[in-house]
Order: C-alpha cells, then sequence, then structure tokens
C-alpha cells in the first residue's frame, strides 16, 4: 500500500506545550502534489478497566473544560514520553481511585483522532485489586464512582458516556464477558 502514503519534506514546530505540541508538517502526496499536515504531538495515554470487589466498574467524574462538563470516565491519565505505558497504568489506577493492581493486562490500543493527533491509548484490564489510598495530582479533582456493569454498558450507548476511550474499553469488557459466559 505504498501509495497511500506521504512523504514529509519539512516539518516546524509552532508550539511547545506541557501536554502537546503543535507542529506543521510540508507533505508530497502520492501524485506528486505538495499538501500541509498540522499534527499535534502527544506522549500518549492510559485507561484502566477496573472492577471493585463487588463487580462494580470503578470510574470518575471529571469536569471537563474543553466541553464545559462534567463527564463520565474509567481511571486514565497522560504517559510521560518514555514511561512504560504498564507503569502509567498502574500509576494512574493509583491517583485516581486508590487502588493499586500488579495483574494489568492489555486489551489493546486506540488512535483518539488519527487525521491530526499522534496520541495513542492503551487499554488496560486490572486485576486482582487491592485498596490503598488515593494520590491526585496538584490540581486534580474527581469523584470515584461505583457503577453495576451492566449500567455502564447503558451509558454508553445511550449516550451518557460520551468519552471514547471509556466507550471502547467498556465495550472490549463486555465483548471478553460475553465470550466468556
Amino acid at each position: 500500500m505504498k501509495e497511500l502514503t506521504e512523504q514529509t519534506l519539512s516539518r516546524e514546530i509552532k508550539y511547545e506545550g506541557r501536554i502537546l505540541n503543535l507542529r506543521v508538517d510540508k507533505v508530497k502526496l502520492q501524485d506528486n502534489t505538495e499538501a500541509f499536515r498540522e499534527v499535534v504531538e502527544h506522549s500518549g495515554g492510559v485507561c484502566v478497566v477496573a472492577f471493585d470487589e463487588n463487580d462494580a466498574l470503578l470510574m470518575v467524574r471529571q469536569f471537563r473544560y474543553p466541553f464545559d462538563e462534567i463527564t463520565w470516565e474509567i481511571p486514565a491519565g497522560k504517559k510521560n514520553k518514555d514511561e512504560d505505558p504498564k507503569d502509567c497504568g498502574q500509576r494512574e489506577l493509583l491517583e485516581e481511585t486508590g487502588y493499586v493492581s500488579n495483574d494489568l493486562e492489555l486489551l489493546g490500543t486506540l488512535y483518539p483522532t488519527p487525521a491530526y493527533d499522534s496520541e495513542i491509548i492503551y487499554i488496560y484490564y486490572a486485576k486482582n485489586l487491592k485498596k490503598d489510598k488515593q494520590k491526585l495530582d496538584d490540581g486534580e479533582f474527581l469523584s470515584v464512582e461505583r457503577v453495576p456493569f451492566e449500567k455502564a454498558v447503558d451509558m454508553v450507548m445511550n449516550g451518557q458516556i460520551k468519552d471514547a476511550k471509556t466507550q471502547i474499553a467498556i465495550l472490549k469488557i463486555k465483548t471478553l464477558r460475553d465470550k466468556n459466559k
């Protein structure tokens, strides 16, 4: 499928931030014309599906500024540049929920917005949880909610859960559970 690729001719960083960078690349297309690509550079993230001792899904409610609303999400966070995704998942699970797990299973990866963003999100399933103490980052405010799993699936299907990584992770777990019945 080489004919579908684009050749990078130049790259210019327009903005460097704490969470992301923005660059503009000049590319040559397969018909030899040139175009520009705006790219958000992001170090990636991790989300974690975790169930408490009563098989309730651990979720967080958090205000999301771009949408001016409080969202339903599974525990998640930004991966540091050279951080192992599994280590990030363990860190975020503890920070946000106060639970630890040394048994994280990778369910897959996703590209949230592949047209212009380099972010990769790793989806983990945390098993054998142990209660510890929540360790929120400075400036991080959220509430931990326990949601019966079938209710969480319904919340995805009826649009209450709008976060893409959370939707995908919940539906992946549902599929795995249905296969194992």
